[in-house]
């Protein structure tokens, strides 16, 4: 007789989905986006969150990230979704949550999901770059030039080999500044980085060549396109 399979099990649907907006400060900046998916999890489970699990042989909690910062690079403007098996009260997890993460990784806010997706909230950033050691004239005309650029080639190694790319395309504003530089992109496939466009006006004007910049993400949502501002899902 034949044994029957068995089948996986099925979980309910989560009856809330709670959006986050969270910081990566100091040394927690050097969390990459795989350490970050660990620690939050085991902060779910510190604070106590009624998770919605995934149906199958290996349940996993139902959590939605976005385009996560470069390893390296600090954010005040992240952002994922919880998929919840109680309806909670969003600023108690706001609390629980921060209690629960390693001070560095900080949650700045919690609203409930509006029911779009937040992958097509999410098509632009704007960065803050610091340059120390890079003289003033030099960050203008690296600035000057490779917004003069038609194209600006960017290489990047991927597990598929050296792949080049244009970051030109992607930017939408950079302004040089004595300290450094703000830079708006779009959310271009493949995705374009700050040190991608740092690379690219090192390329275009060898003496740039910053060695140590301090990159900020200051807000991450939707381009306006008119004004080129940044306008967050929450």
């Amino acid at each position: 007789m034949a044994s029957k399979t068995r089948q996986p099990e099925q979980q309910a649907p989560p009856v809330q989905r709670l959006r986050i907006r969270y910081a990566k400060r100091g040394r927690l900046r050097f969390t990459s986006h795989r350490d970050f998916g660990r620690a939050f999890e085991r902060a779910l489970r510190r604070a106590g969150i009624p998770m919605a699990y995934s149906s199958g042989f290996s349940p996993h909690p139902r959590i939605s990230y976005s385009t996560a910062s470069p390893t390296g690079a600090a954010s005040e403007a992240e952002y994922l979704e919880i998929a919840l098996a109680q309806v909670c009260v969003p600023e108690l997890v706001k609390s629980e949550l921060d209690r629960a993460l390693p001070p560095g990784l900080d949650v700045l806010g919690v609203v409930e999901s509006d029911g779009s997706s937040l992958a097509d909230r999410l098509t632009g950033s704007a960065w803050r770059i610091e340059l120390p050691g890079v003289a003033p004239d030099v960050i203008s005309a690296a600035v000057t030039t490779f917004l003069a650029a038609d194209s600006a080639p960017a290489e990047r190694m991927t597990k598929n080999g050296l792949r080049t790319f244009d970051a030109r395309e992607s930017v939408l504003r950079l302004v040089a500044d004595d300290q450094g530089m703000e830079l708006v992109t779009r959310h271009l496939t493949p995705l374009v980085r700050p040190d991608d466009v740092l690379g690219a006006m090192t390329r275009l004007l060898p003496a740039f060549a910053p060695s140590q910049p301090l990159i900020t993400r200051l807000r991450q949502g939707e381009v306006n396109h008119t004004t080129g501002d940044i306008v967050e899902p929450f």
